[in-house]
């Protein structure tokens, strides 16, 4: 069995669930737990593995849908992820059922989906035509963080920031 197959297994319970269960994965893939820990590592690799397969598909879907060039386009893919985040009930569910599993997957460095995000987050500005030269890592980073505090900010401090509010500093870091 390969990792993909896994992480396709993962993301159908997650989708049906919100969460994922070890035990129920590694029956309804045949293989025993020890061979689905093998494979994977751990449940919090997994459940970023899976999420980010989640989010990247979105995100793909979002890019294709762009209407605009530039900073506006960043906003706009941003503002339709957002948006699609929002409606999906699993991610809710999971946030609110294990807030601290969310955290260490969704913005840690080992959770497996940060350090994804940012570098989808400098195609983005390359494909909108978003010119930050060298700084553009660091501006995905931290474009990025607004972000998560605009889709998280419950989990991250107790309450979420608005994507108005938080578009005004996405501008900022879009001006070269």
């Amino acid at each position: 069995m390969e990792r993909a197959e896994v992480v396709r297994g993962a993301v159908r319970q997650f989708q049906a669930d919100g969460s994922l269960d070890m035990d129920l994965l590694a029956t309804q893939l045949a293989v025993s737990r020890a061979t689905l820990y093998r494979i994977v590592g751990s449940r919090d690799a997994l459940l970023g593995d899976a999420l980010w397969w989640l989010a990247r598909r979105t995100l793909d879907r979002v890019r294709r849908a762009r209407e605009m060039p530039g900073a506006d386009g960043v906003i706009e893919v941003s503002r339709r992820f957002a948006d699609r985040l929002w409606a999906a009930r699993p991610i809710s569910r999971f946030v609110a059922a294990e807030p601290r599993t969310a955290a260490r997957v969704l913005f840690t460095a080992d959770g497996r989906v940060h350090r994804r995000a940012v570098a989808a987050q400098r195609e983005i500005f390359l494909e909108a035509g978003v010119d930050l030269r060298a700084e553009a890592m660091e501006r995905a980073f931290l474009y990025v963080r607004i972000m998560e505090s605009v889709l998280y900010g419950e989990l991250i401090g107790g309450r979420r920031v608005e994507f108005p509010v938080a578009e005004k500093a996405l501008r900022a870091l879009l001006t070269a």
